[in-house]
């Protein structure tokens, strides 16, 4: 066993102290916030585009504000300081992979620090559309080592669920089509020279995705949801799975 896949793994067997609010990070942290103490719970939602991932992320919003809970969500390419930035730096193409990577580390540096962690403190359960993960598999799978993706992440908490939702590259493909009838340049990989055929670009670039994502299952215990069902059988395996996991850390 490799020693990053033993350094996460002890990550992930620290127990949470009495109170429940023992912050953990998948790296050294952010020094400053190493004492700060945690009343929330952060629930991840991972998953491609076409995977219904978003509207996933609204439901369980609703369902758990309905239940009396108090909810946050975020997600990719919101934060205020670098949002706008992430956006451009894709639009002039080509982009460094390296540089992307730093853009989206940025983005994410600053949501961690000034709205998820903030809503942690105060108690919310945080549903992240999309955390770290993403970010990690679309950079390795362009090339850039796993060593210097996870050390970039360092900083990054870990949740208390991840969820990860599967779907077929063909259904993805269909699903994207039907709803946009176009294919996102990154998400087809088209910057990698995969293929000259864009649908054959995508099916390969979801597949490498995909594989990713089956290592860190293991390794960052995601766990994998057949999306390739319908929206309200692939919620109620959701809810059912986050009922269970609240009530059993009564929050």
């Amino acid at each position: 066993m490799n020693p990053l896949t033993n350094k996460v793994r002890g990550l992930m067997d620290i127990k949470r102290s009495k109170d429940g609010s023992q912050i953990r990070f998948y790296g050294d942290g952010i020094p400053y916030l190493k004492r700060t103490k945690l009343k929330g719970k952060l629930i991840v939602i991972e998953g491609p585009d076409g995977s219904g991932r978003s509207s996933q992320v609204e439901l369980i919003k609703n369902k758990l504000e309905s239940d009396g809970h108090a909810v946050t969500t975020t997600g990719l390419k919101r934060s205020e300081l670098i949002g706008a930035g992430v956006l451009a730096a894709k639009q002039k193409l080509p982009v460094g992979q390296k540089t992307l990577a730093l853009f989206y580390a940025a983005d994410f540096a600053d949501r961690l620090e000034h709205h998820i962690i903030p809503s942690l403190e105060a108690g919310s359960i945080v549903i992240a559309d999309r955390y770290i993960y993403t970010l990690m598999a679309r950079s390795v799978v362009r090339g850039i080592s796993r060593k210097w993706t996870n050390d970039l992440f360092g900083f990054a908490i870990v949740p208390d669920q991840i969820f990860y939702l599967d779907v077929s590259p063909d259904k993805l493909f269909h699903r994207i089509f039907q709803k946009y009838s176009a294919l996102d340049y990154y998400e087809a990989g088209a910057d990698m020279g995969l293929a000259d055929d864009l649908f054959d670009s995508f099916i390969i670039y979801q597949r490498r995705i995909a594989r990713e994502f089956r290592r860190m299952e293991k390794l960052y215990g995601l766990v994998a949801i057949d999306a390739n069902r319908t929206m309200s059988e692939v919620n109620n395996d959701l809810q059912t799975r986050i009922s269970s996991y609240l009530n059993a850390s009564k929050i």
